[in-house]
């Protein structure tokens, strides 16, 4: 390189240097501000729970405004995670959650864990036996008791079981033994069942201590070799309505004596039954028990397709036993809930989507879609 145009080059890296140098600070990051959510909740907000397959360890649950489509805010919750819990008074949010002392592996630790649902801070944690039940999110795997004094929580390892813990004294209080029998349906103040691998029900009764007082096989009440249910009952004041793979309605009735079938009825036409009209997916009922309208996500296809989303959901009316409406979604879906308001809203998500869509759930009309929320969004649950 020629002498003289050496010394240029550096003079010009000099010069730009010294204009670097020079350059105005950027300006500093705004400091974040927290924002409290009114209290009591909106009827028409909804937890979105996610799984969030591609990465189990890191569950999440998502609060949205049905009526703005707006996102309010999101917990952490862990690996396998199922849904949130909700008390009738929205005092506080229960998570029953897990985790791993290496991430994925090492010693495992179970807690519910208690979060504000102002601000959605943690404020407590109350440990139970590392048991609790991964399996496909679906709402019976935990519920509370009638009068929210007990959480009853579904172990599976591979022994079946039911955490109880106590709501009021935050701590565990036992667990009671389910053989053969899976998941928990709150019956009363002291009262659950779960549903057994014979099609009979185990009727379990609780002390004011949360312990097991008494525990019944019922007689057979759904024929699991001809026409299987679904775990995915919605419950109607002392009525818990199941519906089979191929569209039967069957409602469990509960009394002082205990659980007692109901008269079972179809959603579906002798006709449509043969074009394979079937209920279908991972939360595929709803019901608002003051207006009496069950929602089912509908879709064609053999027996084995039970799990398969839809396009359209078949309203019925509970009373009359009879369909009323039919809504062609906007979105293929696999989940759906219900608002429990006078002027309830529609939401509907699908596992392999990131949208949730909002509809009237009177008139079927589509009123919005909340785009990007979740990974892979399972059930939901309103407050």
């Amino acid at each position: 390189m020629p002498r003289g145009l050496g010394c240029l080059s550096i003079v010009a890296l000099s010069l730009i240097a010294t204009h670097i140098v020079a350059a105005p600070a950027l300006p500093a990051d705004p400091i974040g501000t927290v924002t409290t959510l009114p209290h009591p909740p909106s009827p028409h907000w909804m937890w979105v729970n996610d799984f969030v397959f591609p990465h189990i360890p890191d569950g999440q649950a998502m609060l949205v405004d049905g009526d703005s489509g707006k996102f309010l805010g999101l917990l952490s919750t862990g690996f396998g995670f199922t849904r949130v819990v909700l008390p009738r008074d929205s005092s506080v949010i229960y998570s029953p959650e897990s985790y791993f002392s290496r991430g994925t592996r090492g010693d495992r630790t179970d807690v519910v864990t208690l979060y504000d649902p102002r601000t959605l801070a943690p404020t407590g944690e109350i440990p139970i036996p590392p048991k609790r039940s991964s399996n496909m999110p679906m709402m019976a795997n935990m519920e509370l008791t009638d009068d929210d004094r007990f959480l009853l929580i579904y172990n599976f390892n591979p022994a079946q079981s039911v955490t109880v813990v106590d709501t009021r004294e935050r701590k565990f209080v036992g667990e009671i033994e389910t053989a053969g029998c899976a998941l928990v349906y709150p019956t009363g103040a002291r009262s659950f069942f779960s549903i057994c691998a014979d099609g009979t029900l185990l009727d379990v009764r609780l002390n004011d201590a949360g312990q097991m007082a008494s525990q019944r096989r019922t007689s057979r009440m759904f024929d699991v070799a001809n026409d299987p249910v679904t775990e995915k009952a919605v419950r109607q004041g002392n009525t818990w309505h199941f519906v089979s793979f191929g569209g039967t309605v069957y409602p469990v009735t509960v009394g002082a004596s205990g659980p007692a079938a109901g008269a079972t009825w179809s959603l579906v036409t002798t006709a449509e039954r043969q074009q394979q009209w079937r209920p279908g997916g991972l939360q595929h009922l709803a019901l608002h028990g003051s207006l009496g309208r069950l929602y089912s996500i509908m879709h064609q296809g053999p027996v084995d397709t039970h799990k398969d989303p839809g396009m359209e959901i078949w309203v019925y009316d509970l009373a009359r036993k009879a369909r009323t409406q039919k809504i062609t979604l906007k979105n293929m879906a696999g989940s759906i809930q219900v608002t429990r308001d006078a002027k309830p809203l529609l939401f509907a998500n699908f596992i392999g989507s990131t949208t949730t869509d909002v509809y009237d759930a009177v008139s079927g009309v589509h009123l919005r879609s909340i785009e990007n929320l979740g990974t892979t969004p399972t059930i939901m649950v309103n407050p």
